[in-house]
């Protein structure tokens, strides 16, 4: 069987995304207004409270921080973020 390459990153690498709460640098992808893809490094990990407390209370399921959740939505309504697959008709500046 082969293995076919996933070229998305490629195509729309991921961008660098700042929680306004903690400073938390974090990787994004938004392929539409309703899919983001997030990727946290341990710099990250240790600046954000909301999953360090996850993290002591042994919570297996953590939905997200709401403060970053807010500082990604910001950056792709402002266009410093791409969303990708814009159904909405409307291009913000920096958007592709």
């Amino acid at each position: 069987m082969t293995v076919r390459p996933d070229n998305r990153l490629a195509d729309a690498p991921m961008q660098p995304v700042d929680c306004g709460a903690c400073g938390a640098r974090v990787l994004v992808r938004k392929s539409s207004w309703e899919q983001t893809s997030v990727q946290w490094d341990a710099a990250a990990l240790a600046l954000c409270q909301v999953r360090a407390r996850a993290s002591e209370q042994r919570t297996r399921w953590l939905s997200g921080c709401p403060q970053l959740r807010s500082s990604i939505d910001a950056a792709a309504y402002t266009g410093n973020l791409s969303v990708l697959d814009d159904q909405t008709g409307v291009t913000f500046e920096g958007s592709k």
